[in-house]
């Protein structure tokens, strides 16, 4: 494995990015997406994210091999401090820690907004996912049985958690990742990756 670095994504990687995804859509039943979007609907879709949240890729001597975003959980305000979480590796680079390393750093990066609560959904099938998800102390607190078709078959979707902090009383108002002071986001994942290097 070569020399691998971290860094905010841009509206430019969205092609890079969406061949990463395009397998998982054709060939696995880890998304419950049934075909591949449009390049300009997946820039939209970024866009969208990046508005409030963090979405990090990982390049391997400057080739993006993996990313890794948070999203709204619930729109309610009262969910503000939860982020939903997505991550896709390039399937043949699987297992080598790059999603360790790209979620650490979306971790501090989200730890830094002032998020509070973690969550992961997770086809029953996708049992990688979920050992790498306990790996980061996530625990199971649900499971949907039979709530998605595809590929021919009912599929179980599993909810995982995880806290960032204490649940302060009151919390520390969320700040969106734009709204992080300018160089933040860098530093946070520089920091995260000297920490687990």
């Amino acid at each position: 494995m070569g020399h691998l670095t971290v860094r905010e994504a841009s509206l430019a990687d969205a092609s890079r990015i969406l061949e990463i995804y395009t397998p998982y859509i054709l060939e696995t039943t880890y998304t419950f997406e049934y075909e591949v979007p449009s390049l300009t609907e997946f820039e939209q879709r970024m866009a969208r994210i990046m508005e409030r949240f963090p979405w990090l890729v990982c390049e391997e001597e400057g080739r993006i091999v993996a990313y890794a975003y948070a999203g709204t959980y619930m729109s309610r305000a009262a969910y503000d401090w939860c982020a939903d979480l997505s991550i896709y590796v390039e399937q043949q680079k699987r297992g080598q820690g790059i999603g360790l390393l790209l979620y650490r750093a979306l971790f501090a990066v989200l730890k830094e907004m002032h998020i509070q609560n973690l969550y992961a959904v997770i086809t029953e099938e996708n049992q990688e996912s979920v050992r790498f998800h306990e790996k980061l102390g996530f625990e199971i607190f649900a499971v949907y049985s039979k709530v998605g078709y595809k590929h021919g078959k009912w599929l179980d979707v599993i909810w995982m958690q995880a806290f960032l902090g204490e649940h302060s009383l009151p919390p520390e108002p969320v700040i969106w990742a734009p709204e992080l002071p300018e160089g933040k986001v860098r530093e946070m994942i520089r920091q995260s990756i000297e920490e687990h290097s």
